[in-house]
């Protein structure tokens, strides 16, 4: 073993309290509810997304969920902006490049 250690009763450092920043886990849900699908898709694509994957440290499943959640988003906004007609300036969802 190594050596031991001796503690003593001296003050360290002044001391800083910070409150708490990290959210409830209610407040810290992003997911939402989610369905499992089965999908066929060419081996061509899933090789692509495995690679960005890689690139990106993440795993290729959750790019592939973004792209569709990303596409339902421009989509519905698109939908909703031609059928609503009262914010005719309504802005676009910026696309990412």
């Amino acid at each position: 073993m190594g050596k031991k250690r001796k503690y003593t009763e001296e003050w360290l450092a002044d001391v800083e309290r910070v409150l708490d920043f990290v959210p409830s886990p209610e407040e810290s849900k992003v997911h939402e509810e989610s369905v499992k699908v089965t999908i066929t898709l060419s081996k061509k694509s899933v090789e692509f997304f495995k690679a960005e994957a890689s690139k990106h440290n993440t795993r290729y499943l959750r790019i592939i969920r973004q792209l569709l959640d990303t596409y339902v988003a421009r989509v519905t906004s698109k939908r909703l902006a031609a059928f609503a007609g009262t914010q005719p300036d309504l802005e676009q969802i910026p696309r990412r490049r």
